[in-house]
């Protein structure tokens, strides 16, 4: 008996990316964000935080500022060859040649990584994640041939601190990490739930309405990336950075490396031709929440240290680039934006621990 066929029209599905200057009162989300899009090296951010504080959204957002780049999911049920991909060393009997299928790092290449409840996923599969993060490189081994292709991507990863911890030694290896809160401001939250009516209603409209502020930060990100070989690191700020890592307790040399990458990212979005200690200073938290030794509380340098001895009132222009001031292509300038409710996770561990 033949099944008859059903001819239903069926319409192509759409899904419009919440735009990123739209985002309400995520200013350090926002932040992260875009200094790991410039420099990928630095690891990727690690956003923890409760259901609904616009995780998965932010990370969307971002890949739809890079055109043409891929926005990649990776499924908690993901093999570790779906993830590092494969090689059909059986094709070497036939012809001689070693085939590579490749995975979702290389499908990653160029745009965005995202994994949620990264903290639910194997630690193998965790681990040749941010191998291929930090380093832009993936390799496929098997039966002792190895193969390496490029996996430059922003990594992207969110967890839920109520459903599952990271190890440490994983945690070390992220990046960039913030802790995001439900929002207690009242007019703030009246803010978020406009927002996301009217692009639920009408995202096309929204798409529009954010269409230039779009623009100019895309083109500034892409500005900001051009501009990172021609930024160097002072012995100044080499010292200013040090201090804030021996301060927090932390173990090895990432955070201060993770520390002056993103300070720089930070000097190239801005515009300037240097980094500054004040560039330390505005993203130490994100490079040493989820470092730091439980009990060792937020402190900047003391006094008397390195640090110290810098200038503490380093002026670095508040204004984001214009669109006018960047050149118009690929990527935009930051909007004035207000302030929020992420808190950068700064006293006793990571990440909190259950009431």
């Amino acid at each position: 008996m033949n099944t008859p066929e059903l001819n239903i029209p069926l319409e192509p599905a759409t899904r419009a990316a919440f735009p990123f200057t739209a985002l309400v009162g995520q200013p350090q989300l926002q932040r992260a964000l875009q200094l790991a899009a410039i420099d990928p090296g630095i690891g990727g951010v690690l956003i923890s935080g409760p259901r609904g504080t616009a995780k998965s959204t932010a990370a969307r957002a971002l890949a739809a500022l890079l055109p043409g780049a891929p926005f990649v999911t990776l499924p908690l049920a993901a093999s570790l060859e779906q993830l590092v991909g494969t090689l059909n060393v059986e094709d070497v009997l036939r012809d001689g040649r070693v085939r590579l299928a490749p995975g979702l790092l290389a499908r990653a290449h160029g745009g965005v990584l995202y994994v949620d409840e990264v903290n639910l996923l194997p630690d193998a599969l965790v681990d040749a994640l941010l191998d291929a993060a930090a380093s832009g490189v993936n390799t496929v081994e098997r039966d002792g041939i190895s193969r390496q292709h490029a996996a430059r991507f922003v990594l992207v990863g969110t967890m839920n601190p109520e459903e599952g911890e990271l190890r440490p030694q994983l945690l070390d290896r992220f990046g960039l990490s913030l802790v995001l809160a439900n929002p207690v401001d009242a007019a703030q939250r009246s803010a978020i739930l406009r927002a996301r009516l009217d692009f639920d209603e009408n995202p096309e409209a929204m798409g529009a309405q954010h269409a230039e502020q779009q623009r100019a930060l895309s083109a500034a990100l892409v500005a900001a990336r051009e501009a990172l070989p021609r930024l160097s690191w002072s012995d100044e700020v080499l010292q200013h950075a040090a201090a804030w890592a021996m301060e927090a307790g932390v173990d090895g040399m990432r955070a201060d490396l993770v520390m002056l990458r993103a300070a720089r990212a930070l000097a190239a979005l801005e515009g300037r031709g240097e980094v500054t200690p004040a560039d330390v200073d505005a993203v130490a938290e994100l490079a040493l929440a989820h470092r730091r030794p439980e009990g060792n509380p937020a402190q900047p340098p003391s006094v008397g240290s390195p640090a110290q001895q810098a200038p503490q009132n380093s002026e670095r222009p508040q204004e984001q680039p214009s669109a006018a001031s960047v050149p118009q292509g690929d990527w935009g300038a930051l909007p004035a934006q207000p302030e929020g409710t992420t808190k950068v996770h700064a006293i006793a561990g990571w990440p909190p621990k259950k009431a």
